[in-house]
């Protein structure tokens, strides 16, 4: 299973938040290419990049965090966050993301989102499965839908994607453990390389993790509150 450290972006710099709730900022690093360092310097090869500000505006804010991390490390970077037009998208590959992670979009606009499942290929594109009580949200989170997560994944999986990351939006940051049952739910009822993030606390949560049979985790605050030993966690994946 892949280990995959975040970085979330506000104003230039590496900040956190409690359920997506903005007003719970907390700033661990004023430059994002220490922290990023840092975690390639661990072994790390893979990071998951969100533009905060971009997920609540129009287009990509903070592209200039994506190009110097991208530049200056050999990270993997799937990004998100803003990506909503197709000078989004183009933005964030020249600047060096490896994949995208496309959430809002999908739901706003799925027929843009599927052309370019079409053009860059599934292997690019990430779908983002963030939902509030089984329920698909939006717009950094700031917009809830009808949509059952399930039943988005389905639609999408029919139309080519093979990742997906899902937060359980209940579970982020609250570091009392990952949406297990939501995981194997997906899991069960799909094929997709499921990439979990939210909640994850524990060296045993990931383990548990792992034993579902996701392909990915994405973890954070348990990683700058130091709940978990990054150096552990990569010897044991």
């Amino acid at each position: 299973m892949r280990i995959i450290p975040a970085i979330d972006i506000i104003n230039g710099a590496c900040v956190r938040l409690t359920k997506g709730d903005y007003a719970t900022q907390k700033t661990y690093n004023e430059n994002p290419l220490e922290v990023a360092k840092f975690f390639e310097d661990q072994g790390v090869q893979f990071l998951h990049l969100v533009d905060l500000d971009g997920a609540k505006s129009s287009t990509i804010i903070n592209y200039k965090v994506l190009y110097e991390i991208a530049t200056k490390t050999s990270l993997k970077i799937d990004f998100g966050g803003g990506i909503k037009q197709d000078k989004d998208i183009e933005i964030a590959f020249e600047n060096g993301a490896s994949q995208i992670t496309g959430g809002s979009i999908a739901i706003k606009n799925p027929t843009l989102f599927k052309e370019w499942i079409a053009k860059y290929g599934a292997d690019k594109i990430i779908l983002g499965a963030d939902a509030l009580n089984r329920k698909i949200a939006t717009q950094g989170w700031l917009e809830t839908s009808e949509t059952d997560v399930i039943d988005f994944i389905a639609a999408y999986e029919k139309n080519g994607i093979q990742y997906v990351i899902s937060t359980d939006i209940e579970k982020d940051g609250m570091l009392n453990g990952p949406s297990l049952e939501l995981y194997a739910d997906i899991l069960k009822k799909s094929n997709v390389k499921l990439i979990a993030s939210g909640g994850i606390t524990t060296l045993d949560d990931v383990q548990k993790l792992r034993e579902l049979g996701c392909e990915g985790a994405i973890i954070g605050k348990a990683i700058y509150e130091n709940t978990i030993n990054l150096k552990e966690l990569m010897q044991l994946c």
